[in-house]
């Protein structure tokens, strides 16, 4: 039996069929990864905050003299100018009392001027003893009596041409108007009825509210030399609409409130920017961006590159033997789509884009350098991505 077995060995040896092959898996192949370097560039910190805009000037247009409205003299929504007539109100009462208070004052002149002959009259007789004093005295006090009726008359004449004048509502500001609230026809009070409202569009401002613990650390890094007071200088700003890209418009800090609202726990900013395209209306909301300290040097790497373990920022480096490194950093404001690191990478360091889920701290890889760039980084994504299929 054993000299069979032994032949039937030999015999299965010498045939294809029987020889075996490696045993165990093949050599894990080492990943192909993308990895960039660091740009640096000069970068100035800033914070963000949404808003609304408001008119530099508004006004609620309103009668100073009461009767029905006659007319109608603007177009709903027209732009109008500085002491345009908007409307006017039935002017016929109001010219009666303008006659009227002429015609006292004519009253009053003529009858000073009877006083003032009789006034001389009685100094010439009283010279000559032939006047009593007491009768001097009467006389004396109708003419003045007189000359002050002249006064008051020109004053009452004075008023009813001020409230004929009233009659004609002008616009106190240039800008844009809105609708008509009162058509003709109505009775208008005096003071009272709104009739329409008006608001400037060119400059604008623009209101947010910073939060406590923004406030708190401005006024930190301004204690520290590192940020111009809003308080002193109109500090720039940036403004975007809500759709819109990116923050187009300018602009410059000009008020700061001057307590924290403790209901909000806010503090309210006011900035003012052009808007001679009339782009902005009031009322709009607007997404706020306002540059804090002054320009400074800055490590910055692509927002894609940056992993979250536990709330912790952190980096893939490759070193120098091709291994990959975990390294926690510290990151700052996002800069066009990339992130400034504050601490935690150097320049010059290989800083993995590209495969994080498929690599582990300690890992070999075949690392592959391309430009810190989200056009670059989405073309070789692209490329890897079809040799995969």
């Amino acid at each position: 039996m054993r000299m069979i077995f032994l032949a039937l060995s030999v015999a299965c040896a010498l045939t294809a069929g029987c020889v075996r092959g490696p045993t165990g898996p093949p050599p894990a192949k080492t990943p192909e990864v993308l990895v960039s370097l660091p740009i640096s560039k000069e970068v100035t910190d800033y914070e963000d905050f949404t808003g609304r805009t408001e008119a530099v000037a508004a006004v609620e247009v309103r009668a100073r003299a009461t009767g029905y409205l006659e007319k109608v003299n603007f177009q709903d929504g027209a732009t109008v100018t500085k002491g345009d007539v908007l409307f006017e109100i039935d002017r016929r009462p109001y010219e009666a009392e303008v006659n009227k208070a002429a015609s006292s004052l004519v009253q009053a002149e003529e009858k000073a001027k009877r006083l003032d002959r009789d006034l001389r009259r009685a100094t010439a007789l009283l010279g000559q003893k032939a006047l009593a004093q007491e009768e001097f005295d009467k006389i004396t006090g109708d003419a003045n009596e007189a000359k002050a009726s002249i006064g008051v008359a020109r004053a009452n004449l004075d008023l009813a041409k001020l409230n004929l004048s009233f009659t004609k509502v002008t616009a106190p500001i240039s800008g844009k108007v809105s609708y008509r609230y009162k058509d003709p026809g109505n009775l208008i009070k005096a003071d009272d009825t709104l009739l329409t409202t008006i608001v400037t569009l060119d400059p604008m401002y623009a209101y947010f509210d910073m939060d406590e613990r923004t406030v708190l650390r401005l006024r930190r890094l301004k204690s520290e030399g590192n940020l111009l007071s809003m308080q002193d200088i109109e500090v720039p700003f940036l403004l975007g609409l809500a759709d819109e890209e990116g923050f187009s418009h300018q602009g410059k800090i000009n008020f700061v409130d001057n307590k924290i609202d403790s209901g909000t726990g806010t503090l309210r900013v006011r900035g003012i920017f052009d808007n001679a395209k009339l782009t902005f209306t009031p009322g709009l909301f607007v997404r706020v961006r306002l540059l804090i300290g002054v320009p400074r040097q800055a490590v910055l790497v692509a927002e894609r590159a940056l992993g979250t373990d536990q709330g912790q920022k952190y980096l893939y480096v490759i070193n120098d033997k091709d291994e990959v490194v975990y390294r926690p950093v510290k990151i700052g404001a996002l800069d066009d789509g990339f992130r400034v690191i504050e601490s935690g990478l150097a320049p010059g360091e290989k800083v993995l884009v590209n495969g994080l889920q498929r690599v582990r701290p300690g890992a070999k890889v075949q690392p592959k350098l391309v430009e810190m760039t989200a056009s670059a980084v989405a073309a070789v994504n692209a490329a890897l991505e079809g040799k995969k299929q």
